[in-house]
């Protein structure tokens, strides 16, 4: 992730966000069609699964984020599990549409905002609270996306970051100011 310094905790978490968003986009288009569906066991999501309950998340989340409880009534958090959608494509359309829903409600944010209260499941949050909350719930779910996506390709896995064994020489490259920032 390339970093910026910045005192804005928007930005902060606005680029954190778009961090987490790549790694996993990433790792997805590493993986087949089938290996977005597939399961490990039966008490495992696919990816495909992760990316439908995440979408349901963020736009139950993020619309009207500042005006009404998180949880929004029509959300069926237990249909989010089941029944992804069955194309690449509508799979990643339905990423996109929570992703934005996500974007288009903290871009707009000021920093008197983060003082503000909204509300996830009846429980009152600062908007910073809830920032945050939303962020480590992505971050986990987006790690969980990686680390199928790396079971699934093994040795021909493409690294999201240093590559293994490559510790010392990315070192060398960003003492030398040669460090490439994905």
């Amino acid at each position: 992730m390339a970093l910026k310094f910045t005192t804005s905790y928007l930005e902060d978490s606005l680029t954190l966000l778009r961090h987490y968003k790549s790694l996993a986009e990433r790792a997805m288009a590493q993986v087949t069609d089938e290996q977005l569906v597939t399961v490990l066991d039966s008490e495992m999501n696919s990816i495909a699964v992760i990316v439908k309950h995440m979408a349901g998340n963020m736009r139950s989340r993020f619309t009207d984020f500042l005006t009404t409880d998180g949880e929004k009534p029509d959300r069926n958090r237990d249909a989010e599990f089941l029944d992804p959608p069955s194309t690449r494509e509508a799979l990643m359309a339905l990423w996109e549409e929570g992703w934005t829903s996500v974007f288009q409600a903290l871009e707009p944010l000021s920093d008197d905002d983060l003082k503000r209260s909204v509300t996830i499941r009846g429980e009152a949050h600062s908007v910073m609270q809830a920032i945050n909350r939303q962020t480590a719930h992505y971050a986990y779910h987006c790690g969980q996306i990686v680390f199928l996506a790396k079971h699934f390709k093994q040795s021909d896995w493409k690294s999201l970051t240093v590559p293994r064994g490559k510790s010392a020489e990315f070192a060398q490259r960003v003492a030398t100011g040669k460090a490439s920032q994905r």
